[in-house]
C-alpha cells in the first residue's frame, strides 16, 4: 500500500457529495480530496474552500484530468453518472459510484461492458447497507447456514418526507433499490419477477401517487421478499428485515436490535426514532469509504460490483412497470460475466469491539 494519500476527486457536491467530502476529511485515514465538481460552480467552489489544496469545477471531466486526482467518488444525481464512469475507466482511475450505477439497464451494460474490456474492476457500486454492522451479521449468521434454508423475508422502508419533485416511480429506483441489493446479496440470489401493491389512496398523502406500497420480490431460488416503502411516514427514518428461514428467523431494525435509550416511564415506552439516512448509516458509509480507500491505495476493488448495480437497475425496471400496470413483471437479465465472480476476500469486515 502507498505511504502516500489517494487523491480524490468528488464529482457532485450536494448533500452526499459534501458528506463524503466531510468524511474524506474529518474521519477516513489514507485520502485527501483534491478535487471538487458540480453544475453549481460556486457551491463546489464553496466546498472546496474548506480542502487544502482542493481545485473545484463546473465540469466532471475536468475534475478528472486535475492534478493528483487517483480515484473518483461519484455523488451527482443518477442521469449524470455513465459519462463520468466511462471516462473515470478510460483513464483508469477507480470509482465509487453513489447508487444507481445508472438508471437504467441499458446504460449500466454499457458501464460493465466497458470495464469488462479492461480485464479488471474499477468500479465499486455505493450499497452502503453492506457496510451496517447489523446487515453484516446478519449475513455472517446466513452465510453459517445455522438457520437453513433461506424462505422469506419481510422488509419496511420508511421515510419522515419527500420533496416535491419526488415522483412514485422513485420509491423504486431511489428507495426500494436499497432492499433489492440487500436480497441479492443476503441471499446469493438473483431477483426473478417483481409485483407491486397499492393500498386505497391516502387522503393525507404529501407525495404524488399511491403511498405506502407493498413490493413483491420472487428470487432464482424459490424465496419471497416483501418490502413495505413508506415514502413520506411522517415520524421518522426506518428500514427493518426479517429473514424467515427453513430453521428460525432473524432481524435487523427491531426496536429491541438498534441501539440507543429505550425508556419506560408512566404507561408508556419509547426512545428516539432516526430522521434520515445519514442519521442511521452513519457509521456504514464510514466503512465504506475506509474500505474503499485502503483497497484503492493497495490497486484492489471490492464491495458491490458493476454487476450488482446493472442487477439492480434491471430488478427496478421491472419493478416500475409493475408500479405502473399493476401486473406481475419478470426482470430481464443479461448474462452474467466470469470477471465478476464473488470472493470472501471481497465482503465487508465486521466491525471489531
Amino acid at each position: 500500500m502507498s505511504k502516500t494519500p489517494l487523491g480524490v476527486a468528488v464529482i457532485g457536491t450536494g448533500r452526499m457529495g459534501a458528506d463524503h467530502v466531510h468524511r474524506l476529511r474529518e474521519r477516513v485515514s489514507g485520502a485527501e480530496v483534491v478535487a471538487v465538481a458540480d453544475v453549481d460552480g460556486d457551491r463546489a467552489a464553496a466546498l472546496a474552500e474548506a480542502e487544502p489544496g482542493c481545485r473545484s469545477y463546473s465540469e466532471a471531466g475536468r475534475a478528472l484530468a486535475a492534478p493528483g486526482v487517483e480515484a473518483v467518488l461519484i455523488a451527482s444525481p443518477g442521469p449524470a453518472h455513465e459519462e463520468v464512469l466511462l471516462e473515470a475507466l478510460e483513464r483508469g482511475l477507480p470509482v465509487l459510484c453513489e447508487k444507481p450505477l445508472t438508471p437504467d439497464p441499458a446504460g449500466a451494460l454499457r458501464v460493465l461492458e466497458a470495464e469488462q474490456r479492461l480485464g479488471r474492476r474499477l468500479i465499486q457500486v455505493g450499497f452502503m447497507r453492506r457496510y451496517d454492522a447489523e446487515f453484516l451479521a446478519l449475513k455472517a449468521l446466513l452465510d453459517r447456514g445455522e438457520l437453513g434454508q433461506p424462505l422469506m423475508m419481510h422488509c419496511a422502508h420508511r421515510n419522515v418526507g419527500m420533496p416535491a419533485w419526488f415522483t412514485e416511480q422513485m420509491m423504486i429506483n431511489d428507495s426500494v433499490v436499497h432492499e433489492i441489493d440487500c436480497t441479492r446479496w443476503l441471499w446469493g440470489q438473483e431477483i426473478t419477477a417483481v409485483t407491486v401493491v397499492k393500498p386505497g389512496a391516502r387522503t393525507d398523502s404529501p407525495v404524488a401517487g399511491s403511498d405506502p406500497q407493498l413490493v413483491l420480490l420472487e428470487t432464482s431460488g424459490g424465496a419471497l421478499v416483501t418490502v413495505e416503502i413508506f415514502a413520506a411516514c411522517g415520524f421518522g427514518y426506518q428500514v427493518r428485515a426479517e429473514v424467515v428461514c427453513s430453521r428460525g428467523t432473524a432481524t435487523v431494525g427491531a426496536d429491541d436490535a438498534r441501539p440507543g435509550v429505550r425508556v419506560a416511564a408512566s404507561g408508556r415506552w419509547g426512545g428516539t426514532v432516526d430522521q434520515d439516512f445519514l442519521t442511521r448509516f452513519g457509521d456504514a458509509y464510514q466503512r465504506e469509504l475506509q474500505e474503499w480507500v485502503d483497497a484503492a491505495r493497495s490497486g484492489r476493488t471490492t464491495g458491490p460490483s458493476t454487476w450488482d448495480g446493472y442487477a439492480a437497475a434491471a430488478v427496478c425496471a421491472a419493478g416500475v412497470t409493475a408500479q405502473r400496470d399493476g401486473v406481475r413483471t419478470p426482470v430481464e437479465l443479461a448474462e452474467r460475466p466470469p470477471l465478476y465472480g464473488e470472493s470472501t476476500a471481497d465482503r465487508p469486515r465486521l466491525p471489531v469491539g
